[in-house]
């Protein structure tokens, strides 16, 4: 089995994580990995549910602070994407670790390898979730299933979300919902239109009231959060000869996280007032709770720059449970995915350093 050293600098850590492929649902061998490297460390406890494993301080802080990660990655390329490899520094570009993970997500979950091994008497008690399964459907995502089974593992006054930010702070998440709008005509020969009615011609009314659409920036605990509401598929016809007699356009509301799931499609379904609006997909967003004393701590201490989370994370897990929660972590979430996916070396340090004077 793979062997993780946690003495290694940040980077050769990020490495040696990215060099044991993780696609999702084939986890166990990086799962095995970290449980046994953690397990050498006497300060915490370690439990492991399926492929994700948490790991804990109990020494009776008032606070509780959660810094999580997925350890599973997108499939890697062919030829793959593996193992990983550096670049050297030019006049124009940083050295980089190129490689699978290197963005989304490993860098992260290294730099939590890191602090566990070096962190033993934090000013905070903390817990490591290390989860499986965030890259593919929810039904699979380790975080949702500890917070359905054990919700005490992951319970804490503030949340730390370690995916690619760039090296900034994104508070919260906005909160995402997919809709179905119906139209509904009448089939008849092309050739004899005025016999039928045509269903795609009715999605015109829809798409008008889109691009007439305002959206809102709303701001949140200090930051400001710009919504979107647009068209993002539409579908109608059978065959080249036929009036088509249904479309559907698809919808897509990106709301910031001062709205409920209700909240949200109520608002959608008074845009398209008069419609058949039906709701597909609804995921709340986050609070990034920046007023609280533990998040005010945390953005001083990093002394980086600040902002809203554009897009959803699964930081809106953490919200769920009551636990405001933000995003950090090395690498742009611009490269995650792509086939060169790379990351600065020097994000990697920079990260590990701004964590460890939070809680050192």
């Amino acid at each position: 089995m793979p062997h993780l050293d946690l003495d290694l600098d940040v980077v050769s850590l990020t490495a040696a994580l990215c060099d044991i492929p993780s696609v999702s649902r084939d986890e166990d061998a990086v799962a095995t990995a970290i449980e046994d490297a953690l397990a050498t460390l006497t300060h915490l406890t370690v439990t492991r549910h399926g492929n994700t494993v948490v790991a804990r301080t109990e020494l009776g802080r008032a606070t509780r602070v959660v810094l999580a990660g997925h350890i599973d990655t997108v499939p890697l390329t062919e030829p793959p994407n593996l193992p990983t490899t550096r670049t050297t520094r030019t006049t124009v570009e940083p050295a980089e670790l190129v490689g699978r993970g290197t963005v989304d997500m490993k860098g992260g979950v290294a730099v939590q390898l890191r602090l566990a091994r070096q962190v033993t008497d934090p000013h905070v008690d903390l817990t490591y979730v290390f989860y499986e399964g965030e890259e593919i459907d929810g039904e699979f995502n380790g975080l949702a299933h500890l917070a359905a089974d054990h919700p005490d593992l992951i319970a804490g006054d503030f949340a730390v979300l370690l995916e690619p930010t760039n090296g900034s702070i994104e508070g919260g998440c906005k909160g995402t919902l997919r809709a179905d709008i119906a139209l509904l005509g009448l089939a008849a020969h092309s050739a004899r239109p005025w016999n039928g009615h045509n269903a795609i011609h009715d999605a015109a009314v829809v798409l008008d009231r889109l691009v007439a659409h305002q959206a809102q920036t709303v701001t949140v605990d200090g930051l400001e959060y710009h919504e979107a509401l647009q068209a993002v598929g539409i579908s109608g016809g059978i065959a080249g000869n036929v009036i088509p007699d249904r479309c559907v356009v698809t919808v897509n509301y990106r709301y910031a996280p001062d709205k409920s799931g209700a909240d949200a499609v109520a608002y959608v379904r008074g845009v398209f007032d008069g419609f058949d609006v039906q709701v597909q997909d609804n995921a709340p967003g986050a609070r990034p709770g920046l007023d609280l004393p533990a998040a005010k701590a945390f953005v001083e201490a990093l002394g980086v720059p600040v902002g809203p989370k554009e897009g959803w994370t699964d930081v809106a897990r953490f919200s769920a449970l009551g636990v405001p929660a933000v995003n950090f972590g090395p690498g742009d979430p611009n490269r995650a995915h792509a086939d060169d996916e790379r990351a600065p070396l020097q994000q990697f340090v920079d990260a590990e350093r701004a964590m460890l004077r939070w809680l050192a």
